[in-house]
């Protein structure tokens, strides 16, 4: 695979995930059982959790070690700043969450229940847009570490793993009263800022390179905000948890052996 299609790919199939995702709300009657609900979250903690890992951190710290870094800097301090990163956006981007009433950030007038679900989801799908673009960023700089097998496998997990979270958003506002092909629509708009992610990343590829390593490990910081914040306790508030648990485990399971085999 050559690194134009490589990248066309990878700007486009995680977006493709969101929207198949998003699309099952026609096969849905009612609200989703808690029990799927719970396994879908889970499952794209687990991807996500690999994926920052494999795919984020041990070429962040790989790429230090050949720069004559210590390998812990970029990765400790990139990482952290992906972390905070999150947390303002978090703070100050309205949105609420899947299974609540309480919205979270700045207050803003005129939004409504249904488009505040839809910023929480894109909240998630930002740092893995940012995610997809940096591995490709590093792919174009001529790395070694990151082959083009490696962009791949994130890629593929990412839109993996955007499937039960196109589904998760759009089946709850149908719950609320919303049209089956709004809420498709409204799932699908969600994941639009990954290829955006993507495109801004790649836009920068050439200033990014001195950089690399903590870029990718802001990538994963941000990433794993989402999973710790959200992801987790979504997949274990109530009963049933271990549904949530064996999601996650399957999950990181399937993202380490992408990663690992065609890595």
């Amino acid at each position: 695979m050559s690194n134009n299609t490589a990248i066309l790919i990878s700007m486009f199939l995680p977006l493709l995930g969101t929207s198949l995702g998003a699309a099952t709300v026609f096969f849905f009657r009612g609200e989703m059982n808690s029990r799927l609900q719970k396994a879908l979250l889970g499952f794209a903690a687990g991807v996500m959790i690999a994926a920052s890992v494999w795919s984020l951190l041990i070429p962040a710290m790989e790429m230090a070690e050949q720069s004559g870094l210590p390998a812990w800097l970029p990765a400790v301090g990139g990482f952290l700043a992906g972390v905070f990163f999150l947390l303002l956006l978090d703070s100050t981007v309205p949105h609420i969450h899947i299974n609540s009433d309480e919205p979270e950030g700045r207050p803003a007038k005129g939004l409504g229940k249904s488009l505040m679900l839809m910023l929480a989801v894109t909240l998630h799908n930002l740092p893995e847009g940012m995610a997809v673009g940096v591995v490709l960023a590093g792919l174009l700089s001529g790395s070694d570490i990151i082959t083009v097998a490696a962009a791949f496998s994130l890629t593929l997990g990412i839109a993996i793993q955007n499937f039960p979270e196109g589904a998760i958003i759009s089946a709850p506002l149908v719950s609320n009263g919303m049209s089956k092909g709004r809420a498709c629509l409204y799932g699908v708009l969600s994941g639009v800022v990954e290829p955006i992610g993507v495109l801004i990343m790649l836009l920068l590829s050439r200033w990014l390179a001195p950089v690399l390593p903590y870029i990718l490990a802001f990538s994963a910081g941000a990433m794993m905000y989402v999973v710790i914040e959200e992801l987790i306790p979504e997949s274990q508030n109530g009963e049933h948890s271990n549904i949530g648990t064996i999601g996650a485990a399957l999950g990181f399971a399937l993202m380490m052996l992408l990663d690992v085999a065609l890595g």
